[in-house]
């Protein structure tokens, strides 16, 4: 990508948070999704880019909006034919954490991802195992290895004890045999109903108490998190889960062929231009929800890059139009 877009695709997920939010504890994860992935689409095509959506809400006869193959950005609505627009391939969750917004329950984001085209993988929406840790810690364990000695490495690699480490897993029965081994070994759990990605982020950002995210989720929320991982410098460690014909069809057809691969950050978000952009839509470990008050709305984001190389915590007011308007600190 020719131009830091960073800014541009912060505003984007700021507008999908802020318009979840005001969702936020009614109980209609559906409804809250839709008005996010219309917020994001709508601001999207504002962006000067010629943008693909490879990563979205389904396909294009699953999905009204954001669906994969989808154009968007400022270059589908210009009649400039003389102008070269940056060719972008873009990952979006509008939402993630549907159910947890519905509840009012921490962690929900939106996010998307963003790099040159071909720089993100066309991943099917299937599941993944993941094993996701911070910098100190990716050379040291195995997604194929015993969850006994993962755990010691990464606890040698922290200068902690075992069962001062805190692995997040997604609450679901799928899980049983996993929480059953990591509780064997001492260390902590921190179950979670939903929001695998932003459990993964937090795995490579010192000072959120999360030490690695185990065990199995969404294949698009995998690429999201390679792309967080490669501005983060962690690391994750993947492998699709094929558990039908129709499943490795689908795989095929989007251009997989391996099944038994281990996908790590550089293959799952292997662009030179990573941009990745997540707001909170509720509180969580990394970002504040979004905030509604007389003077204008709060948006707490984080925003980050491969090329310049930066992490950005970004806390923002959108001021409401008046001359007597007081902002708060």
């Amino acid at each position: 990508m020719e131009s830091d877009l960073s800014l541009e695709f912060l505003r984007v997920t700021e507008q999908a948070a802020i318009a979840c939010a005001h969702t936020m504890g009614q109980g209609d994860r559906h409804g809250s999704d839709q008005v996010a992935v219309e917020a994001m689409r709508r601001e999207m095509d504002t962006v000067p880019i010629d943008g693909t959506i490879v990563i979205g809400e389904g396909e294009r006869d699953e999905a009204p909006m954001l669906y994969i193959g989808e154009k968007v950005g400022l270059a589908q609505k210009s009649n400039d034919n003389r102008r070269k627009w940056d060719e972008v391939d873009i990952a979006v969750d509008p939402l993630e954490g549907t159910n947890l917004c519905a509840t009012g329950a921490p962690n929900a984001i939106a996010v998307l991802a963003a790099s040159e085209k071909g720089g993100l993988l066309h991943a099917p929406d299937l599941y993944m195992e993941k094993l996701v840790v911070g910098p100190t810690s990716k050379h040291l364990v195995d997604i194929d290895a015993p969850v006994r000695e993962n755990l010691r490495a990464i606890a040698r690699s922290l200068g902690r004890q075992v069962d001062e480490l805190t692995v997040v897993v997604l609450d679901r029965p799928r899980h049983e045999k996993l929480i059953a081994d990591i509780r064997a070994t001492g260390a902590r759990i921190r179950l979670i109903g939903d929001g695998d990605l932003s459990a993964g982020i937090s795995a490579a950002v010192s000072g959120t108490g999360v030490h690695a995210l185990m065990g199995t989720g969404g294949a698009p929320e995998g690429v999201l998190t390679a792309a967080a991982m490669r501005c983060l410098n962690g690391e994750i460690f993947a492998r699709l889960k094929v558990a039908k014909p129709e499943d490795e069809e689908r795989a095929r057809a989007m251009g997989i062929k391996d099944f038994k691969k281990i996908y790590k950050s550089e293959d799952l978000a292997c662009g030179k231009d990573i941009v990745f952009a997540a707001t909170g839509v509720t509180d969580g470990s990394l970002m504040k929800g979004i905030q509604f008050f007389g003077a204008g709305i709060r948006t707490s984001s984080i925003v980050m890059q491969t090329n310049p190389h930066r992490v950005r915590f970004i806390d923002s007011i959108q001021v409401y139009p008046g001359p007597s308007v007081k902002i708060r600190f």
